[in-house]
This record gives C-alpha cells, structure tokens and sequence, in this order.
C-alpha cells in the first residue's frame, strides 16, 4: 500500500471518531421521548439526562488529559469508543428513568475522553497550517451524524424497540470504529510526564485562554438547550406533535452541516476573526427571530440561521486556542473539553424556567442573553489571532 494511501486511512480513522462524538446529541431526541414515556416526568426533572451526561466533562476533563499524556491520544480515544458501546447497550437490559439516566452518565464519560483526546490527536496526522480547516471539517463530520440522529429515530419508531432501536445501531457502529483505530498505526506523540491538574489549570491564567474556556462552556451550554428545548418550542407554538417536533432538530443539524462545509472552504480564504464575527451575530439573529415568531416554517428559517452561524464557533475557538499553547496541546484540549459541560448547567435553568413561566419562550430569551458572552468574545478572538500569527513569523 502507498503511502498516501496509509496516510488518507490515517486520517479517515481519526476523522470517523468526530461521527461517534456526535452520538452525545441524541440527548435531545431522548429527553423529549423519555418525558412522552414517564408522563410523571416535568421539565426540570427530564432535563436532568443533560445534567447526568455533561457533568461528566466537568469532572474528567482534566483526569483525561494526565491520562493521555500516559497511554497516549490513540489508546485515549479507543477508550472511549469502548465505553460508547457499553453506555448504548445499557438501555436495552433495562429501560426506566433510572436507566436512562446511567446510559448517559456513560455516554459522557465516553465522549470526555473522545473530545479531549481526538482533537489533539488530529495533529498527529494533520500539519498545522491545515488544523482549523480540517478540525472544522471534523465539526462537519460530527453534525452529519447529529443531523441522522433523529431521523434514524423516526425511522426505528415502528419497530420492536421503538426509538430505543438507535442505542443498537449506535453500539454496532462505535465497535466498527474502535476496531478501525486500534488497527490504525498512527505514532504516539511525545508527552510531557510533568501534567497534573494543577498544571492545567494553571493556563487559566492566560486570559485569553480563560475567555475560550467560557467561550466553550457557552456555545455547548447553548447547542444542548436549543437541541432539548426546540422540539417543546415547535409543540408549543406550532401544535406539532412529538414525532414531527423531533424532526426540528434534523432542520438544525442540517443547517450546521451545511455551515460546518462552507467553512472548510471559506476559512481558507478569509480570516477566522471575520468568520467567527460574523458567524457570531448570524446566530444571534436566529435567536431573535425564534423568540419573536410563531409560523412554522418561519421558525425554521431562524433556527437554520442559528445552525449556520453556531456551526464553527467550536472549532474555531479550539484552534486559536491550541495556536495559543501549542507546546501544551494535550492540557489545552482537557481544559477546553472541561467547558463542554456546560450543556450540564443552562438546560436544567431552563427546565425550572419553564416550569415557572409555562412557556418554551423563556427558555429562547435565556439562551439569547447567555448569547451576548460570545459577541464580546469577538475582540478576544481578534487580539489573540493577532498574536498567533506574530509569534508563528
């Protein structure tokens, strides 16, 4: 086999792990499922499954990173594919509440080691001038299988299983994915022996790494309320029913796959800072026009606009930020992926605020004035490209 060809399997191994990290965004389809379920179940109550997966990335983030730095990112995230397949089986020996609620304790535990470790570890495969258009890329990847996800729902709904039937398909193809990278040889980087927590923690000293790692706590806190929360939305304001308010989501996702797309093509051409500002006041402006109109398909359109624009923030953050400490990629990535549990903490406020106010619009307001963090996070974005690019001359 050439080595281009080893190389392009490399590359194809490491990238179908941002299609299992994807898995996490189920979360949405099965929170509105499982209170259809367990009737029983209130808002604050159900959306205690965000609170039960994402707490998880408060807690092993930074493990995850001293752990890296010992088996290496490859055995990391082979790891985490194996935990995948444990977490998606568990419904299927018992399907309660409780249950559920292990199911995605598992499931984020598995995708902390899988976001820690699988963006470092596309810089073992991808030089440095390709890292933000080929992590954008892997956003795309991701979003592909957050856009099936309800689908593949609807889809398994008439079968023997109902919508639990994706937890099989789901285990089928992180086991795929876990034998494809452990075949892989890619080499084990170089690790600094010297990380500890305290170490990581540390890099919040630099302020611009501080106002990424909320940048990050942000965006996810964010992305999970509009995935748990817009279905209820399109049910309340449009009298859908679950089955179709669900497919809401499949709108959402899809836009961030067409976002995620354009971006590896247009952050090759114009600067990230433009991108990310731009993309920033786009989504804004799908928050306003999801709080302000009732019509369906209207609707619709502003959550596309939402998805288009939320699309790279991630990777775009994460890049500038990995440019930022490049010697200590493996703590930047552990400390980042600690912000992603920030879809623990928004959607139970959201779920006690709508339990108050009796409207999913309360939850859109929130979301909107959490929102303005990210327009201030322009000029930090900006200062620190700025600086990138000088110390990279």
């Amino acid at each position: 086999m050439s080595k281009k060809n080893v190389s392009t399997l490399k590359i194809l191994s490491v990238m179908f792990g941002f299609f299992i990290m994807g898995f996490v965004d189920i979360i949405g389809i099965s929170t509105n499922y499982v209170k259809s379920d367990f009737p029983e179940l209130n808002d604050a109550m159900v959306n205690l499954i965000s609170l039960s997966c994402f707490l998880w990335f408060f807690i092993l983030s930074i493990p995850t990173g001293i752990l890296m730095n010992k088996i290496g990112r490859k055995n990391t995230v082979v790891l985490s594919f194996a935990l995948t397949v444990v977490a998606m089986l568990l419904p299927l020996v018992d399907y309660s509440f409780t249950s559920i609620l292990i199911a995605f304790a598992f499931i984020g535990i598995g995708n902390t080691l899988l976001q820690v470790a699988l963006n470092p570890l596309v810089t073992n495969v991808i030089s440095g001038d390709r890292l933000t258009s080929t992590l954008t890329l892997g956003q795309f990847v991701k979003a592909i299988c957050s856009f099936l996800s309800p689908l593949i729902a609807a889809w398994v709904v008439g079968s023997f299983l109902g919508w639990k039937m994706i937890f099989p398909i789901y285990a089928l193809v992180s086991l795929i994915a876990m034998i494809w990278l452990w075949a892989t040889p890619i080499q084990k980087e170089e690790t600094n022996k010297n990380v500890s927590i305290k170490v990581t923690l540390n890099l919040l000293k630099d302020k611009y790494i501080l106002a990424f790692f909320i940048g990050i706590l942000i965006i996810v806190g964010v992305d999970v309320s509009i995935n748990v929360t817009f279905p209820k939305l399109l049910m309340e304001r449009c009298d859908l029913t679950l089955s179709n308010a669900v497919m809401g989501n499949s709108v959402y996702f899809f836009s961030r796959i067409v976002g995620t797309f354009l971006g590896g093509l247009l952050l090759i051409k114009f600067s990230e800072i433009k991108f990310f500002k731009f993309s920033v006041f786009l989504s804004m402006i799908g928050l306003i026009g999801m709080f302000l109109f009732s019509n369906v398909w209207v609707i619709m359109v502003f959550v596309s606009m939402f998805g288009l624009g939320y699309a790279n923030l991630f990777a775009i953050i994460f890049s500038v930020a990995l440019k930022r400490v490049p010697e200590k990629a493996n703590e930047v990535s552990a400390l980042l992926i600690v912000g992603v549990g920030g879809g623990a903490i928004l959607p139970p406020i959201l779920g006690i605020f709508t339990d108050i106010f009796k409207t999913q619009t309360s939850a859109i307001i929130i979301i909107a004035l959490v929102w303005i963090y990210m327009i201030w996070l322009i000029g930090s974005i900006k200062k620190c490209s700025a600086l990138n690019a000088e110390s990279e001359k």
